[in-house]
């Protein structure tokens, strides 16, 4: 075989080869394009319908869920609305406290003169009224003296030591405080214990 043939039988297969990855290419191109067709045919499908049975199940916790919110609603407004009642006069007694200080001020100068006065007998049963008037619409006493320091119900306006009174408690109230419910009205302010005296202060 000459020279020539030689060469010719290699361009002859090295354009085989040519065809067949050509080929090859071409076969992995289509392969692809129908994998990307059928994936964009599964994306277009549409969701499918609920059954009936889904559709009742939907509408039926949309409708639970409504009541609820509603039975919510109802019991938020109507404990509002018995807020707004219980405390529409709370102004109204925080302006009376003064006043009322003022009577048992008055009260006690009237007994130290002689609880058998007219006048002291007079103060006490109008103090009686203005009591149960309190009582009447919610207000109670906050109870302070031996309690524990409280500085959501008590403001301490000093401190002692005592032998008999707890450190932290309270020794004496100097102005009484008032309370509707768990509302303050005024706190009442007190004397608090610093507990038993040093013995160089006993001393002293």
């Amino acid at each position: 075989m000459s020279i020539d043939d030689k060469v010719e039988d290699n361009v002859a297969d090295d354009v085989a080869n040519e065809e067949v990855e050509v080929t090859d290419a071409a076969a992995e191109t289509q392969a692809a394009d129908v994998t990307e067709g059928a994936d964009e045919d599964v994306a277009d499908e549409p969701a499918p319908e609920p059954t009936p049975e889904e559709e009742v199940a939907r509408w039926r916790d949309i409708a639970t869920r409504s009541v609820a919110e509603l039975e919510n609603f109802r019991k938020r407004m109507a404990r509002e609305k018995q807020e707004a009642i219980q405390y529409a006069n709370t102004s109204l007694l925080e302006t009376l406290l003064p006043v009322l200080d003022n009577f048992e001020f008055g009260l006690q100068a009237a007994k130290a003169e002689s609880e058998n006065s007219q006048v002291f007998l007079g103060m006490s049963m109008v103090k009686k009224q203005m009591d149960d008037f309190l009582t009447n619409q919610g207000v109670e006493v906050i109870q302070a003296e031996g309690q524990e320091f409280d500085p959501n119900w008590q403001d301490a306006v000093g401190q002692e030591a005592s032998d008999e009174v707890p450190e932290g408690h309270v020794i004496k109230v100097v102005r009484r405080g008032f309370k509707m419910g768990s509302r303050v009205l005024r706190a009442a302010s007190v004397v608090v214990s610093t507990g038993a005296a040093k013995e160089e202060e006993a001393d002293a």
